[in-house]
């Protein structure tokens, strides 16, 4: 899986608290994503990238 929360959210100029805070969930839960230790659930996935106003592709894709 490819991950690009990290750089999502950078550019929108957020700390990894304001993303959590934005999509009610902890720090260390954006902070497992973004360092690929914790795959998100759906929810997950989803909720953050509203909190971003992103598309979840622009967020997570798969690997081929």
């Amino acid at each position: 899986m490819i991950v690009r929360l990290k750089e999502v959210r950078t550019a929108a100029g957020l700390t990894q608290q304001e993303l959590a805070d934005r999509a009610g969930v902890s720090r260390k839960t954006v902070n497992t994503i973004e360092n690929r230790i914790f795959t998100p659930s759906v929810v997950v996935a989803l909720t953050l990238a509203k909190a971003l106003d992103a598309p979840l592709g622009a967020l997570f894709e798969l690997s081929d």
